[in-house]
């Protein structure tokens, strides 16, 4: 098993960044800093708790003008690759400072070393007109790391990040940035652009849609992998305005795709932690190659009763005219973090290109 990302922060790792201050900064007290940085808690601390901890104690050993503290930071940044608690530090008594400029500059400096990308949202939320003008600047910056941080660092659902409800609400502000590296030739900003516009998607679908449709217009190839991949939650959610953007359509012409459809579990009683084996087929009647985007889903049942649905991706390719497929899929029941299983009748769907074309149920039961 993987060790825990926490781990990274270590006694040793610890020692060795308090030597390297202390190189620079001949007062700083190395072993009293890590002493207090591993204090009784810190064995129960996960990553984000740990990375503030060390940033707040960092605070307490540095210069206590904040401009003199991030002097001390920029002789030793460029070493630091895994050194997030630095932004962190940033964030913490930049603000705390109200150096606004000098804090700003602090994470754009420490970005291409050690993200800043969580560290700016506070900055964001605090005024973010004036963040937002500044990072309309970073996105045409000359390091592919600048870019992606005005990018990144504004998303309003980034994972593990505080959320930025003012642009759930009102994305204007970020689709503005999008606009300026929606053709940007480094992948690692074409990523986080697409991811960006995946998250507004969540909030403003038809908004994604309306620019998906002229970006992809433009013809960039650059662009259109960023449109395919920002609307890969509206697709998933078979969207059909989504799912006819990139081809996925289930007539043509008004005569249907395929036919022969079908769908069976084996065994279809399980109980939670087994595995069910789904075989499906369907064959495709267009006299034409047709790309279809075909996938199950399946009604989980919740706590309560209710239930709510997820779909599992089976293919998505271009098929031949009087292609026949027949193929099977194992999935297992298993609890997750992410998802806990609950006993009843689940409906189990086929999806191609959205639509449904067969279904069938299982019925999950409690551990053996």
């Amino acid at each position: 098993m993987a060790e825990p990302l926490k781990q990274m922060y270590n006694q040793h790792f610890l020692e060795t960044f308090a030597t390297r201050v202390k190189e620079v900064h001949h007062s700083f007290e190395e072993k009293r800093f890590v002493e207090t940085v591993m204090n009784n808690e810190w064995e129960k601390m996960e990553l984000k708790a740990r990375t503030r901890r060390i940033a707040e104690t960092l605070g307490s050993f540095l210069p206590t003008a904040f401009p003199d503290a991030l002097a001390v930071l920029y002789k030793v940044d460029r070493e630091c690759l895994k050194y997030l608690f630095i932004p962190d530090f940033v964030e913490v008594y930049g603000q705390a400072a109200e150096d606004w400029e000098e804090a700003v500059k602090g994470l754009k400096r420490f970005t291409p070393y050690s993200t800043s990308e969580f560290a700016i949202r506070s900055f964001i939320l605090k005024n973010p007109k004036k963040m937002m003008l500044l990072m309309k600047e970073w996105a045409l910056d000359e390091d592919e790391h600048v870019r992606r941080l005005a990018s990144e660092g504004c998303r309003p659902r980034l994972p593990w990040g505080q959320s930025l409800p003012v642009f759930k609400k009102d994305p204007s502000l970020v689709l503005e940035i999008l606009e300026l590296l929606k053709a940007d030739p480094s992948l690692y900003v074409r990523k986080s652009v697409a991811n960006n516009l995946n998250d507004i998607s969540k909030d403003h679908p038809d908004k994604v849609l309306e620019l998906a449709k002229r970006w992809k217009s433009e013809g960039n190839g650059f662009t259109d992998w960023i449109v395919r991949r920002g609307c890969r939650t509206l697709v998933k959610q078979a969207n059909p305005h989504a799912l006819a953007l990139f081809g996925y359509s289930d007539m043509i012409e008004g005569e249907p795709l395929i036919d022969g459809t079908f769908l069976q579990v084996i065994p279809d009683e399980v109980s939670i932690g087994e595995a069910a084996t789904l075989r499906f087929g369907f064959r495709v009647i267009a006299k034409e190659p047709v790309t279809l985007r075909v996938e199950y889903a399946i009604d989980f049942v919740k706590a309560r009763g209710k239930t709510g649905k997820k779909a599992f991706l089976l293919s998505d390719k271009t098929f031949r005219a009087g292609a026949v497929v027949e193929a099977e899929r194992i999935h297992r029941f298993a609890d997750l973090s992410t998802r806990r299983h609950n006993p009843g009748l689940h409906l189990i769907r086929l999806l191609v290109n959205g639509v449904e074309v067969a279904n069938t149920s299982l019925t999950l039961m409690e551990y053996n």
